[in-house]
């Protein structure tokens, strides 16, 4: 799939949406060539935005966007018959797939995350990205439940594997036929994982570097280790400064570095301290 983007939801001052930044932030991230958009996944802030906050910048980014490149929506949740009800209500023509978290909090076994699949591949029209994210979901998507869940149902096309553990991402890569995507939920782990035969990245850092995260994927699909590697080990340090604090904040704070948003997110999240601002800002003079 390449380089897709996890966009962030920019906000005003009063906490509004600001949507002049957003349409500044999708305009860059395509202008660097990226292959895909992300719209309300993690980096979205997501679990802070209203219903009808989510419809609108639905609307406002299919409009901008413009059909230039694909769009992948991410709906999930821990409420498997509220999900289902969420899914019917989008107007899935203007998007690709459905990213979908695995379900959160509830802590299901294995068997209940592949029935709360089931029950959304029955409903929906569109492909399903798996995305398995322990930390935030408190459960991880086992290899075998990935694989039963492929062989099961066509619509089930990849996962966004964000476990940070290396040795899953091999073992899912080795163990899903080709046609499934494979991608990297890590910014760290992008080009490994595209060098180890996976699909690519849903990348934080590339709503800034767009050009640079789309070359670097595109070097490891040419197995050019070299001059990816090189692209690679001039972000590595940023990548890991924008998540120190948390995520969205880190990339938030970036962003208004680089006049594309305001430095703002929502409760229960905060701004990064001064302390790791500078250290941003030091790193940013270097690349």
């Amino acid at each position: 799939m390449g380089t897709g983007v996890a966009l962030v939801t920019p906000f005003n001052s009063n906490g509004s949406v600001d949507y002049n930044s957003l349409e500044k932030i999708i305009n860059s991230t395509i202008h660097g060539g990226v292959d895909y958009l992300v719209i309300l996944g993690t980096t979205s802030e997501s679990p802070t935005l209203s219903e009808k906050e989510k419809e609108k910048i639905i609307s406002y980014v299919v409009k901008k966007n413009n059909e230039r490149v694909p769009l992948v929506i991410g709906i999930g949740g821990n409420n498997t018959n509220n999900l289902i009800d969420r899914i019917k209500k989008i107007n899935d023509s203007s998007f690709s797939a459905i990213l979908s978290v695995s379900p959160y909090y509830n802590r299901p076994s294995q068997f209940g995350i592949f029935k709360h699949y089931e029950k959304i591949v029955s409903i929906s029209n569109l492909p399903i990205i798996l995305y398995n994210v322990p930390s935030r979901t408190g459960s991880n998507i086992e290899i075998n439940t990935v694989t039963d869940l492929n062989k099961n149902f066509e619509k089930i096309i990849g996962i966004k594997e964000a476990s940070g553990n290396f040795i899953n991402m091999m073992n899912l890569i080795t163990n899903t036929p080709k046609h499934f995507y494979v991608i990297s939920g890590d910014d760290l782990l992008a080009l490994p994982t595209v060098l180890a035969g996976g699909s690519g990245v849903i990348s934080v850092i590339a709503n800034v570097f767009p050009n640079q995260i789309k070359k670097m994927v595109d070097l490891g699909f040419k197995s050019d280790v070299s001059q990816s590697y090189r692209i690679h080990y001039k972000l590595m340090k940023m990548i890991n400064l924008i998540f120190e604090e948390g995520n969205p904040s880190g990339i938030k704070y970036l962003l208004s570095k680089k006049n594309l948003s305001n430095n703002i997110v929502r409760l229960p999240l905060n701004e990064i301290s001064l302390s790791l601002k500078e250290k941003i800002d030091k790193e940013l003079e270097l690349i």
